[in-house]
């Protein structure tokens, strides 16, 4: 789980001048702030940077929205004897309900975007100066202690609406109104617990995903510098791939904690009542050996680039129609 690169020692304080503005990278998993807001030149218009993020997060998560779906879709429903591929996935669902429903459970997915930059960002300012007071510099323990908060408090709140994507996005023609009547489905049926499903694997993936995505990184930035690169001032394209890179490999690090959250999200449509984390671990393994953690990987990694360079473009269109820059 990623919030920006200053959090997990991706950038130094000192050196945010030298920031290109593609770490707004969203891969529609997790939502990155964008650093420019950190700068202080920008405390007048922090809201400008945070609006573009979330413009930008919103156009490439609708984007790619149908890898999402044929995602979620092949970590529920394949199993031992439906070993169901992407275009299967995809296929699958155009014939259950039509083209328009490749999007479907994208509206949930963008509306949370506001309040996961909100608190992300809230919660981590919060916790960096009672660290080391407003001006400080935290130590790299304390900047991982702060982001880890930051993205365990914004799960926390979030998971409801987690939930209800899930439900959204696996359900059929027909069988929810709307997110309200979804809301309350789950309500009438599972009680208020429901909509808290899948969090100690949430939890969990934080670790493996904030360690692997960090120890990548730094591993590109050392490549780079014996290469004889500066990396005082990474080019546009070094900082892309480089974040590109570790994003991907922490995802696929906590990916078998993401698929397990998904499947426990999903427990009416596939796994019974009230599955457990070593459950739903132990029906995967025992019906699909260790590649059965993996499914639905492909849609994921194939949509880490369209979604960067979406945010991306989108992220640079937003700022100049808003009148800001990084320098503003």
């Amino acid at each position: 789980t990623h919030v920006y690169g200053y959090v997990f020692g991706h950038v130094p304080e000192n050196q945010l001048e030298h920031l290109p503005a593609q770490q707004v990278l969203d891969t529609g998993e997790q939502l990155m702030v964008p650093v420019d807001v950190l700068e202080v030149d920008n405390e007048k218009t922090w809201w400008k940077f945070l609006l573009s993020g979330a413009v930008a997060g919103a156009v490439s998560r609708t984007g790619t929205a149908p890898l999402d779906r044929a995602k979620v879709y092949m970590q529920v429903y394949s199993s031992k004897t439906n070993l169901m591929n992407l275009l299967g996935g995809l296929r699958s669902m155009v014939q259950e309900g039509g083209f328009r429903s490749l999007w479907r459970g994208n509206g949930i997915n963008v509306l949370k975007i506001a309040p996961e930059y909100a608190i992300k960002f809230s919660v981590f300012e919060q916790c960096k100066n009672y660290f080391c007071g407003i001006h400080g510099t935290p130590p790299f323990q304390e900047r991982i202690l702060a982001g880890s908060l930051a993205v365990a408090i914004s799960q926390t709140l979030i998971n409801p609406m987690e939930v209800l994507k899930t439900r959204l996005t696996l359900g059929r023609t027909g069988q929810y109104k709307g997110l309200w009547d979804c809301a309350r489905q789950i309500l009438e049926q599972e009680g208020p617990r429901a909509f808290y499903r899948g969090y100690l694997p949430n939890m969990l993936g934080i670790i493996p995903y904030a360690c692997t995505d960090l120890a990548v990184y730094e591993t590109m930035r050392c490549f780079w510098r014996k290469s004889g690169r500066d990396m005082e001032d990474p080019s546009g394209l070094v900082s892309l791939s480089s974040v590109t890179l570790s994003t991907t490999c922490g995802q696929m690090a906590s990916y078998p904690l993401t698929l397990v959250r998904t499947r426990m999200q999903a427990q009416d449509t596939m796994e019974g009542l009230n599955p457990t984390m070593c459950g739903v671990f132990q029906r995967i393994l025992a019906q699909q050996g260790l590649p059965g953690l993996y499914r639905g990987m492909t849609p994921t990694l194939l949509k880490v680039l369209p979604a960067g360079g979406i945010s991306y473009l989108v992220y640079e269109v937003m700022k100049k129609t808003l009148g800001v820059s990084a320098a503003s």
